[in-house]
């Protein structure tokens, strides 16, 4: 591979090596008018130019404009800011498609040094952006003009200027970012939303006065503006100023000006046209004051810790030009850093990578002791250039360190690292700078490990009021997420739900307590657990929401709740909706359409005692997915929840439920935040396998048993199952005998048959579970039902339904 690099370098000069590397290294840069500046310069470098520049058509093509130019005053070499496109320049033969290279002895090089009458001049004008896309003019004095080196390097920079850049018509109908086109007989100006945002002004609010611009200077900067932006007092060519514009929320802001005056004709106006940009970088007279001001307004709103370390960073690394800070906690003697700036591991020392554990390394604090005295100490350090610090300090700062402890009272929070890596002179003003951070930084930084600490806290509590895991449903799959609020620490109360019921049913519940405190978050999880008892009971969707909100309102609480339940059947694809002042589910079925669905809703629980819950259908077709979410999700202040809805829609339509996990991910992605949020999706598959079922109604006769062991063998002989029936057959005459007995009210036998497993339970109208005799004696004349049932049985149990409980067998049938 050497060989082969080294046969195709052997071709060009060292020259044009650098030449092709230095403009592949400006190709990486943004796009700016600056970028175009910085590869006409290269012209002036590696080709010997006296003059580089770019022109571009107008809009209707008839002219080409100058765009960008470099080197000595264009004056001096004759060239100008515009040519006719169809004329007969070497700048037109270019912008046609052609390479023109002229030299002192060719009419057109000589009607330029006409121009110039003492200077024999060479010109070079090549195309860019193919044909019609303009062209770059190159003029150089030098004897002989460009050779072929030059040549190379001036085809390079054409290719440079080509698509990557992109250029503004100069009539200025096309803005560069950053660029402006200002009409100078009527004082109307043409600029982008990013100059706008410089001069702290609303894109509707800007009138496209010049004036209403002029009126933000500072008064003292208006005579150098006045002479840019008035033609009376500037010739045609560049000008560069820097001035400053007043502002309601600090110290008024440097901007640089770049711009040059473009001649008018043919009913056209002259225009000036340019470029503004924050030069506040590049000035440092921002006080001292004014940045404790910025660091203390900063922190006040800073809540985590990562938030006080992002104000740190933003308060003092670009001011004071330092080129790393790190900012760490104090836990248990060791330090855990949460801000590295910059946040690459090859910008901090070797030693500290080697530490790298997740996002920040923990702070090697058994390798720097004399980072421990500065903390034991307990006041800021500083190093200058060469100190004598282990290597772990030393490469933080090789040019000037600075250590400062971050105290709070008597505690020590956590530390500050400041380096450069040129040698850095410390100030008397900036070490009390860096002092006064240290104390602001400090006390920010206990209130946010307070801070973090509840919230970890709330976040357990509301973690443990929610379900650990949600259960495996036959045919369907359910995923649900919940975010806590990133506003303050309140509690939520959003909760969610996933319940498997008897005969294949599964209750989707999902719900909001009004208010954000641990009331709500404590009435959430008692509400939560009433429904899933009043569910598990059998009881109807309507029964089971207008018990809770019984509930809700015998509790006497100043809180109200809504909720929505959904009873959905797995075996017949089928689910009755119950609304209590929620959000609808969003159905979205298998060909990608989504629907609100139009359920009916009761009022919120806990309001009205004697409310009615009326029960909507929803017909679930397998593939189709129900998504049930809190307003969290869908509810902004700056949207209502109609439109939030209707995006959330969208989103669930755009989505690919083949896998659930992904999609409530995406779909938490655009949360506002301001509220908690909870969601719970499930995929309806539908059942591989449905059950055989079939039920009898046990009449109080004198042949009652006899008649429910005739049903049950004439329906497992009806299904194929005519093997091992003795010990159901035996079972079915304990429990009916056991329910016509000890109980009163109608009586229900249920057979069900899955696979090879057979369950057949009797329905009472009796709340009492049946005991299990410890020992029976000889004498006994009963109790020996519920033993015979165990013994022939592979399980046995008993459950609540409602009105009463329901008393169950399993049998593993023989293949």
């Amino acid at each position: 591979m050497a060989s082969v690099v080294g046969e195709g370098a052997a071709g060009r000069s060292t020259r044009t090596l650098r030449a092709e590397g230095a403009l592949t290294a400006i190709a990486v840069t943004p796009e700016s008018p600056e970028r175009v500046r910085r590869i006409l310069e290269q012209a002036l470098v590696f080709a010997g130019a006296e003059v580089a520049a770019v022109y571009t058509p107008s809009v209707d093509g008839e002219v080409l404009h100058l765009v960008e130019s470099v080197g000595v005053p264009r004056i001096l070499c004759g060239v100008r800011d515009s040519y006719p496109a169809s004329g007969s320049s070497p700048v037109a033969g270019a912008h046609r498609g052609r390479p023109v290279w002229l030299g002192p002895d060719d009419p057109a090089a000589q009607a330029q040094s006409r121009r110039v009458p003492s200077r024999d001049l060479h010109l070079a004008a090549l195309p860019v952006r193919g044909d019609g896309g303009g062209c770059l003019l190159a003029v150089c004095e030098r004897a002989g003009g460009f050779d072929a080196d030059d040549r190379v390097c001036l085809g390079l920079v054409a290719d440079a200027l080509a698509p990557p850049v992109p250029f503004a018509a100069a009539d200025g109908t096309d803005l560069q970012p950053g660029g402006f086109s200002l009409a100078m007989d009527t004082g109307r100006v043409r600029v982008g939303e990013d100059i706008l945002e410089l001069f702290g002004l609303e894109p509707d609010g800007f009138d496209g006065r010049v004036e209403t611009l002029l009126g933000l200077a500072v008064p003292e900067d208006l005579p150098s503006l006045m002479s840019v932006v008035e033609a009376d007092h500037m010739t045609i060519g560049e000008r560069e100023l820097e001035f400053r514009v007043l502002r309601s929320d600090g110290p008024p802001k440097w901007l640089r000006l770049r711009g040059r005056l473009v001649p008018g004709g043919a009913g056209r106006p002259a225009r000036l046209v340019g470029s503004v940009a924050d030069a506040s970088t590049l000035r440092s007279d921002i006080t001292d004051v004014a940045r404790i001001q910025r660091l203390a307004a900063a922190l006040a709103t800073a809540v985590t810790v990562r938030d006080v370390g992002k104000a740190v960073v933003a308060a003092l690394r670009r001011p004071l030009r330092a080129d790393r800070i790190a900012l760490a906690e104090l836990e248990n003697e060791r330090l855990v850093v949460t801000v590295l700036d910059p946040p690459e591991p090859e910008a901090w020392p070797e030693l500290w990578r080697a530490e790298w554990r997740t996002e920040w390394p923990d702070a090697p604090v058994r390798a720097m002791p004399t980072l421990a005295a500065a903390l034991r100490e307990g006041r800021a350090r500083i190093w200058l250039a060469d100190s004598p610090l282990e290597t772990a300090l030393a490469e933080v700062g090789p040019g000037g360190l600075a250590a400062l402890p971050l105290s709070a009272g008597n505690r020590m929070a956590g530390v500050c690292l400041i380096g450069w890596d040129a040698p850095h002179d410390f100030g008397p003003d900036e070490r009390a700078l860096l002092t006064a951070a240290a104390g602001l930084a400090g006390q920010a930084l206990m209130r946010a490990r307070a801070f973090d600490a509840e919230h970890e806290l709330v976040g357990m509590l509301q973690r443990q009021l929610l379900p650990r895991r949600l259960p495996r449903l036959p045919g369907a799959v359910a995923v649900a997420r919940y975010l806590p609020s990133t506003a303050g620490l309140e509690l939520g109360g959003d909760w969610y739900d996933v319940i498997p019921l008897a005969d294949n049913h599964v209750a989707l519940v999902i719900g909001d307590v009004q208010g954000h405190s641990a009331g709500a978050a404590t009435l959430m999880g008692q509400m939560r657990t009433a429904l899933r008892a009043y569910a598990v009971e059998g009881h109807p969707p309507d029964v089971v929401v207008s018990h809770a909100n019984r509930l809700l309102v015998d509790m006497e609480t100043d809180l109200f709740a809504t909720c929505c339940y959904v009873d959905v059947d797995m075996e017949e694809g089928f689910a009755w909706c119950v609304r209590a002042g929620h959000l609808p589910p969003v159905l979205r079925h298998p060909d990608g359409r989504t629907e609100i669905a139009e359920a009916e809703g009761g009022p919120p629980l806990g309001v009205v005692r004697q409310s009615d819950f009326p029960m909507s259908p929803l017909g679930l077709r397998p593939g189709t997915t129900v998504a049930l979410t809190t307003d969290g999700l869908v509810e902004s202040p700056d949207s209502d929840i109609d439109e939030g809805m209707s995006r959330f829609a969208r989103q669930l339509s755009a989505s690919d439920p083949a896998d659930l996990g992904p999609v409530a991910d995406a779909l938490l992605g655009e949360a506002p935040r301001s509220d908690d949020v909870a969601l719970l999706l499930m995929r309806y598959d539908g059942m591989a396998a449905r059950p055989l079922r079939e039920s009898w109604t046990v009449w109080r006769v004198p042949q009652a048993v006899g008649h429910a062991r005739r049903f049950t063998r004439r329906t497992l002989r009806s299904w194929g199952v005519t093997a091992d029936t003795d010990g159901a057959l035996l079972a079915v005459s304990e429990l009916v005998t056991n329910a016509l007995v000890h109980t009163e009210g109608q009586v229900r036998l249920d057979i069900t048959l899955v696979d090879d497993r057979l369950r057949l339970a009797v329905a009472d109208a009796s709340p009492r579970t049946p005991v299990k005799p410890t020992s029976i004696g000889w004498e006994a004349t009963g109790g020996r039902g519920i033993l015979l049932v165990e013994a022939v049985s592979a399980a046995w149990g008993t459950l609540p339904v409602s009105g009463g409980k329901q008393v169950w067998a399993e049998f593993v049938l023989r293949p």
